[in-house]
């Protein structure tokens, strides 16, 4: 990559063993996550209420062993094998140097699986606060670099929703993330999510759509509170559905027409399936209109709101990048995942160069760089 200022628009932390016992209020007991041994050998998880919750940590910090070490990657790991550059801010800087990444957008690691293995809002609430927290300083290390993306918990408190998206803002989050899909029987198409997407518009926050964030639970362990996560091979090979299923709601139900300077990101779903999911939903469009009733203004049609809202951030999808017109160029934004296992780190520039391989100068930057800096206000001169 010619490129000096590659921005990745998803990376992502691990959170420190003492994050939530040192923040969170004490009234919450020993349902504060704590870091304890695994039911596997040479593995760390988190508890809640003596229960594992599943996260097991050589997944999420083993960058660049898929290059180097193929053979020795393990999902399960220790807190005492993470990378400095995971989880403080100055070794992060020298790994994305080393990557060529000037601007890295910060996601979570341990709470992508609280999202579905804590069912209890509250607690969310109460983690992801201090989550918030520790993330704004950690950020704050280098503002032009590093850029937070909050959690914000809706369930069955939106106005608290609201109040904590207003207070993220105020510390200098660059976008928020509620969960790919709300929980069972509930829909983001529903009236009472609208003061937060209303909300939204106005702070000036992205709103992002994770991949495995969905608050439906997929399994039950103990009391039905806790959730092992163990997806399947075939779960895992159409994870893109929950993230489907919400941009449908979405749109079909006007919301991104109502609010039209609120803009989606999903993440780590890949691109090449969504050209299709574009024709899909132009079809049921046009020919079911008794299934779609709510008729958007001035011929617009879902492709429209695609184009002008949704944007998709991807790591290694030659075939998306093929399919790139079908998409629409100005909403790809390329991510490194560090220091996730599958991460391209740290031959990021390598990888991007095998996948844009005959891509115009002016779109490769696009994607690499002028998208992100866009649609997240950061100033490149």
């Amino acid at each position: 990559m010619n490129s000096t200022r590659i921005i990745s628009s998803d990376s992502h932390i691990i959170e420190p063993p003492n994050l939530w016992q040192e923040r969170m209020p004490k009234e919450f007991g020993d349902r504060i996550p704590r870091l304890g041994k695994g039911e596997r050998e040479n593995a760390d998880d988190f508890y809640v209420e003596g229960q594992p919750i599943g996260v097991l940590f050589k997944s999420h910090t083993d960058a660049g062993k898929r290059f180097s070490n193929p053979d020795e990657i393990r999902l399960e790991g220790e807190i005492s094998e993470i990378r400095p550059g995971a989880w403080e801010p100055e070794p992060r800087l020298k790994d994305m140097d080393l990557d060529g990444v000037y601007s890295d957008f910060i996601y979570p690691s341990v709470i992508l699986h609280f999202w579905s293995g804590i069912q209890d809002p509250i607690l969310l609430r109460g983690i992801f606060a201090a989550y918030n927290d520790w993330l704004g300083e950690f950020c704050s290390a280098k503002p032009e670099r590093l850029n937070g993306i909050a959690q914000i918990a809706l369930d069955d408190d939106i106005p608290a929703g609201v109040k904590e998206l207003e207070r993220v803002a105020k510390r200098g989050m660059a976008g928020a993330m509620i969960s790919v899909g709300p929980r069972e029987g509930e829909r983001y198409d529903s009236p009472e999510y609208e003061q937060f997407w209303t909300a939204a518009e106005e702070i000036g926050l992205p709103l992002s759509l994770h991949i495995g964030t969905s608050r439906a639970a997929s399994g039950a362990l103990g009391d039905n509170r806790m959730i092992k996560i163990s997806a399947t091979a075939a779960l895992r090979t159409n994870i893109e559905f929950a993230v489907r299923l919400s941009l449908c709601e979405l749109i079909y139900s006007g919301v991104l027409e109502r609010h039209p300077k609120l803009p989606f990101i999903q993440l780590e779903h890949e691109l090449s399936w969504v050209p299709f999911f574009i024709d899909r939903m132009e079809w049921v469009y046009r020919e079911r209109p008794q299934l779609t009733t709510y008729r958007f203004k001035n011929g617009a049609t879902p492709t429209t709101f695609m184009r002008n809202q949704v944007y998709h951030s991807f790591l290694e999808d030659g075939l998306g990048i093929k399919l790139r017109y079908e998409i629409g160029v100005d909403n790809l934004m390329w991510g490194s995942d560090y220091p996730h296992v599958e991460s391209t780190w740290p031959k990021s520039q390598e990888i991007l160069d095998d996948i844009l391989e005959g891509v115009p100068e002016d779109e490769k930057q696009k994607i690499v760089t002028g998208n992100a800096a866009r649609l997240y206000g950061i100033d490149l001169n």
